[in-house]
């Protein structure tokens, strides 16, 4: 049995390269469906992806901010931090007292600087580069640090301002610059602090003590509440249901939920679109296939009939059609993936000035490939059954009626 299968997998294999301007043909109108398909594909994944992945290596498109000032105490904060749906949350001080006059010894200029409260794990920053942390440590936006002509390692003085009990206090503060943030973390002049050394601001400015600088003032904040907070999500594909939380809760926020949301039925739609168009055109490539390998076994129902009456059975004869049909999808998969190289290759080409570096406008992953090469054997098979059920027709009565 495994003989005679081998048998008519040969001839089979034989037929099709002997006819091989018949052959061609089938492999060109294969690559002429596929090979576009696999392009429109590729732009649709590489506008898409290169945009979705804009939406999830920005930070600033998971951040959620309250709107307007409100009352948030620490086991508030520290419920939502726990929530899975939440990637990093601080609290935020009152806007007035978030600013600190900053200078170094590099530099003659004074900067008065907004100072935001950080801590390990900010999406902002580097996770490479230390996080500010404790009194004395700070991470200088890019565009404060070229000013003040500073880097990391380096000191700088704080100075700020109160007026108390009738008369104004300056206190100077020292700090040390960690690191230097991303140009796209802060884009004005700004610092990173910890949330220990915002609070101090912020008690300072409000005349209260802060013993841990030796700052006097009066009873030391045992019950504090914030006006804000810094909250990012844990995706981007979780804004949307934190925005609602909070609107539940009475708390307005500010999302980029609906640009989010726009390139989601972005993808949405172009999927459909694309689904519509290859499925048609699979469809019809698998009923001219089947039909033009129908016509093939009517062409071939003498010599089909004489290998039944040499002792071909039935199974070994749709074999005969199906291996001509696998030759087609895998000859014309392997020329539309030549014809989606050159196309993509060259719409990159074009496209490159006006893209990022390495960013690509028209691309197909390795698993896209392998998934063609599934759709178009898949697409094969169901055209060589109409071709298979025809061979399984034919009678040796027919062969020996040649002879």
């Amino acid at each position: 049995m495994f003989r005679q299968k081998r048998q008519i997998l040969a001839l089979a294999s034989r037929d099709y390269f002997h006819e091989w301007q018949i052959s061609v043909c089938f492999v060109l109108a294969l690559a002429a469906v596929l090979g576009p398909m696999m392009v429109l594909f590729g732009l649709k994944f590489g506008i898409v992806g290169s945009m979705v992945e804009a939406l999830v290596e920005d930070p600033v498109k998971r951040e959620i901010r309250p709107v307007g000032s409100g009352r948030y105490d620490r086991v508030w904060m520290d419920k939502l931090r726990k929530r899975g749906d939440v990637s990093f949350i601080v609290p935020r001080i009152r806007s007035i007292a978030s600013s600190l006059s900053v200078q170094s010894q590099a530099s003659s200029r004074i900067l008065h600087l907004e100072v935001i409260p950080s801590a390990p794990g900010d999406p902002l920053l580097d996770p490479a580069l230390p996080a500010p942390e404790g009194l004395d440590s700070v991470v200088l936006s890019a565009s404060a640090a070229r000013k003040l002509m500073v880097s990391a390692g380096d000191s700088l003085e704080g100075s700020l301002v109160r007026t108390w009990q009738g008369h104004k206090e300056r206190m100077v503060l020292p700090l040390k610059v960690a690191a230097i943030a991303p140009a796209t973390a802060f884009k004005r002049d700004g610092l990173f602090a910890s949330v220990m050394l915002v609070e101090a601001l912020e008690d300072f400015r409000d005349g209260h003590a802060v013993p841990a600088l030796s700052w006097e003032g009066s009873a030391v904040v045992s019950e504090r509440s914030y006006t804000g907070f810094r909250l990012y999500a844990r995706s981007i594909y979780d804004v949307a249901a934190l925005e609602d939380s909070f609107i539940r809760s009475g708390i307005e926020v500010r999302t980029q939920a609906a640009d989010i949301e726009t390139v989601r039925r972005m993808d949405n739609t172009l999927s459909a679109i694309y689904w519509a168009i290859a499925l048609i055109g699979l469809g019809g490539f698998s009923l001219s296939l089947g039909a033009s390998l129908w016509a093939n076994v009517d062409r071939k129902r003498k010599e089909l009939a004489v290998l039944r009456l040499v002792g071909f059975r039935t199974g070994e004869i749709v074999l005969f059609p199906l291996v001509q049909s696998l030759y087609t999808a895998l000859f014309g998969w392997a020329l539309a993936c030549g014809i989606y190289l050159v196309a993509a290759w060259s719409i990159n080409a074009m496209l490159a000035p006006q893209l990022e570096k390495a960013q690509k406008i028209c691309l197909l992953l390795p698993e896209h490939y392998l998934i063609a090469l599934g759709i178009t054997l898949g697409a094969a098979l169901l055209a060589a059954l109409l071709a298979g059920l025809r061979a399984a027709r034919v009678e040796p009565s027919e062969g020996l009626r040649e002879l």
